[in-house]
Parts: structure tokens; C-alpha cells; sequence
């Protein structure tokens, strides 16, 4: 019980802590979450395939790892069609062997996020830190404005879902005939079909994941900040209150 006792303001300062700097708390741990795809190619560009392959099996579980629409390293080209990765990994549009490929030395090295991922995840990161400097003005975002943002990133990967379904390569999400039409071809093929950077494609992803992130960052920051500061006016006024109880007792003891 004694060692409970001890223990407790310990956690409790700790907790406290962390309360008054959850911001930079924040920064960095999420920051290394976000920053640490991008190490996977460094790793395996300098011949720590052992570090560099965990990163990509960590990350697999929060991202599909598509190679035809992530960012490579060190080689030719920052993206490759499905059509050249095709031709030196396996024929075939199936995701979960798709996924698989990393990268060669003359393509270069995969990031372990896709482009989406990448805008969504860095985009929350930058605009915390775009945000601190005016948390004193910026209110909570409302909810049909949140819902509004986050509205184009579930259409934009809704749909992709909803086309890979024909198989990878094979939907109207990968060849945008649709889009052609309305737009009656006003830009070149290439921005149509696939999903090379610069394609309608690849711009939705970015622009929805940018979006995304704008709104959780406007909507949970200035909350948790307003949180915070109530709490901080909370323990100032606890403490007040405890400073007044001492001097009343002090006043009102014997030989006072």
C-alpha cells in the first residue's frame, strides 16, 4: 500500500506533464509515425533490407502498399505504371501480390505509404504545426463543415474501391472513360488513365487526402486546446482555493 502511495504522484506528474505539453508530444510521436515510411528506401538503398523490409511489414497493416500508386527512390522514375511493374514482378492485378513489391535497384526503392496515405497522414502533421501559431483565434470547425471535407476522400477512394473490384487495372476508376467524356478530352491521355503522378488520379488522392487531413486538424485541435486551457483555469482555481483555506486556518489558529 505504502508503494502504491509512493507511485501515485509519480503517474499523476507524468499524466500532468503530458497534459501541459500535448502538443509536442504529439509533434513527435506522431511525426515519427508519419516520417518513418519514408526511411524504407533509405534502408534498403544502403543495404539494410533487414530494417527496411520491417518497415514495410509494419506498415502493411495501415496501408494497401500499391506500388502503382506510391512513390519510389533512388531509381528512374517517382512513379511506375502497373504496366512496367507488371512486367518485372508478376503479371497479374491481384492486390495482395501486387502489394508485395518493394522495388529493385534499377526501379528504386518503394515508400512504405501509398500517395494517399501520404497526403492524409502529412497533411494532419503540417497542419498542426500551421495551426499552433494561431490557436488563440481559430475555432472549432462545426460537423457538417468536417463532414463536408472528409466528403471528397470518401468518394475519391469509395469509388477506386468499388472499381478494383473489376479487378486492378480494369475499372472505370483506372481508365476514366467517364471523365474523357465529360471533359470531352480536353487534356492529354496520360491524365485520364493510370495512376501516374499528375493524373486525375493521383491529384484527387492528394487533393482529398489534403482536405482530410485539414478537417481532423480543425476540428480536434482547437477542442483539445480549449480542453487543456480549462483544465489549466481548473487547477489555478483549485489551487487559489487551497492557498485561501491555509491562510483562513493560519488567521484563525491559536497565538495567531
Amino acid at each position: 500500500m505504502q508503494t502504491t502511495s509512493l507511485n501515485a504522484p509519480k503517474i499523476t506528474n507524468v499524466f500532468q506533464w503530458i497534459s501541459a505539453h500535448w502538443f509536442a508530444v504529439f509533434l513527435t510521436i506522431y511525426g515519427l509515425w508519419v516520417f518513418v515510411p519514408f526511411l524504407a528506401p533509405v534502408f534498403m538503398q544502403l543495404g539494410w533490407t533487414g530494417a527496411g523490409k520491417a518497415v514495410y511489414f509494419i506498415y502493411s497493416f495501415f496501408c494497401h502498399q500499391l506500388p502503382e500508386r506510391s512513390f519510389f527512390w533512388f531509381g528512374e522514375k517517382a512513379m511506375y505504371s502497373l504496366g512496367e511493374i507488371q512486367a518485372v514482378w508478376e503479371n497479374t492485378s491481384n492486390p495482395m501480390i501486387l502489394r508485395q513489391f518493394i522495388g529493385n535497384e534499377t526501379m528504386g526503392w518503394k515508400v512504405a505509404w501509398s500517395d494517399r496515405m501520404i497526403s492524409f497522414y502529412t497533411s494532419v502533421w503540417v497542419f498542426s504545426v500551421l495551426w499552433y501559431p494561431f490557436r488563440h483565434r481559430i475555432k472549432t470547425l462545426n460537423w457538417w463543415r468536417f463532414a463536408l471535407l472528409l466528403l471528397p476522400m470518401a468518394l475519391d477512394g469509395g469509388t477506386h474501391a468499388i472499381s478494383d473490384l473489376a479487378g486492378i487495372g480494369n475499372g472505370f476508376r483506372d481508365t476514366n472513360a467517364w471523365l474523357a467524356v465529360l471533359t470531352n478530352n480536353a487534356f492529354p491521355a496520360t491524365f485520364y488513365a493510370g495512376d501516374a503522378l499528375g493524373s486525375f488520379n493521383s491529384l484527387m488522392r492528394f487533393i482529398t487526402g489534403f482536405l482530410a487531413g485539414l478537417a481532423i486538424v480543425w476540428l480536434a485541435f482547437p477542442y483539445m486546446y480549449q480542453t487543456q486551457d480549462y483544465s489549466q483555469q481548473l487547477d489555478e482555481l483549485n489551487y487559489a482555493k487551497v492557498i485561501e483555506q491555509i491562510k483562513a486556518q493560519n488567521t484563525h489558529s491559536p497565538g495567531g
